[in-house]
């Protein structure tokens, strides 16, 4: 294996690599130290390199001995998370001072063993951090997200020794909500006692949540933009001629100012507006 083939090969485990695994993939100590020397490569410690240019996260972990984890680990895997500017890491138990900036550490064992070169914990790993770190409802946002993109499955998660807390977060979580919002906002709107139902088809398109028999709740995300922004608008508006009455709140609205959505909702439903006529 030449310089080149080496650092792509680098690249091909994430950037950052353990040197023991590139010499079981036909790499020579030579050319790992080579390859240093050339500054085509970094040593970040004993046993691991990585290219100049790789995930800053993955190469903190990689010189800090532990794994990204919960909400961290989550995003990279493509789910649903609340924004949150701290890395989790998850440190073996025999280890001692955890040298991260700033990261929240956690030292609970995993269910799933760590495969040694793993520097991101797997999607069943990430799942029990969140449960065991997040409060209830974020929680069960990530794991919702991650059964509905298919990312693992309940049978899967419900095999594992889970502690107290992730049992609880794998047997409330469904496939109903469409995103991380759609989770939170009936949960927090349990207390109304009401017929809510998620993702139910109304003149051709799902709603996000129908409360009721005539009170929509739209959810707005990021991709509510452009074309997709212009297509929501033309369905509530014939919602609303078909006698519906529509409510469209932001991420913002729901996870930074909750009292006025939740005032919205309960005046509508004052009004009666649920309600069909």
């Amino acid at each position: 294996m030449d310089e080149r083939t080496l650092c792509l090969e680098i690249r091909r485990r994430g950037g950052v690599a353990r040197t023991t695994s590139l010499i079981d993939a036909g790499a020579s100590r030579h050319r790992i130290e080579a390859a240093v020397r050339r500054g085509l490569a970094v040593r970040l410690r004993r046993g691991w390199v990585a290219v100049p240019d790789a995930d800053p996260d993955v190469v903190a972990a990689a010189r800090a001995g532990v794994v990204l984890t919960c909400v961290t680990a989550a995003e990279r895997h493509g789910l649903w998370v609340m924004r949150d500017d701290s890395r989790h890491v998850a440190a073996p138990a025999h280890a001692g001072h955890v040298a991260v900036s700033g990261a929240v550490v956690h030292w609970a064992a995993p269910p799933t063993p760590r495969h040694p070169d793993a520097l991101v914990d797997s999607v069943e790993n990430t799942l029990v951090a969140v449960a065991r770190c997040q409060p209830r409802e974020l929680a069960l946002a990530v794991w919702e997200s991650a059964l509905r993109l298919g990312k693992t499955d309940r049978e899967l998660m419900s095999s594992l020794a889970l502690p107290p807390s992730a049992r609880e977060v794998c047997e409330a979580a469904s496939l109903f909500s469409d995103s991380g919002l759609e989770t939170l906002l009936p949960r927090r709107l349990r207390w109304l006692r009401m017929s809510m139902r998620q993702q139910v088809w109304l003149l051709g398109r799902p709603v996000d949540l129908l409360i009721g028999d005539r009170l929509v709740i739209q959810i707005d995300g990021g991709h509510h933009v452009g074309a997709q922004r212009a297509a929501d608008i033309e369905h509530d508006a014939r919602l609303m001629l078909h006698g519906y009455h529509v409510i469209r709140v932001t991420y913002a609205q729901v996870m930074e100012m909750w009292p006025s959505v939740q005032d919205l909702i309960t005046g509508a439903i004052a009004r009666g507006l649920h309600r069909a006529r």
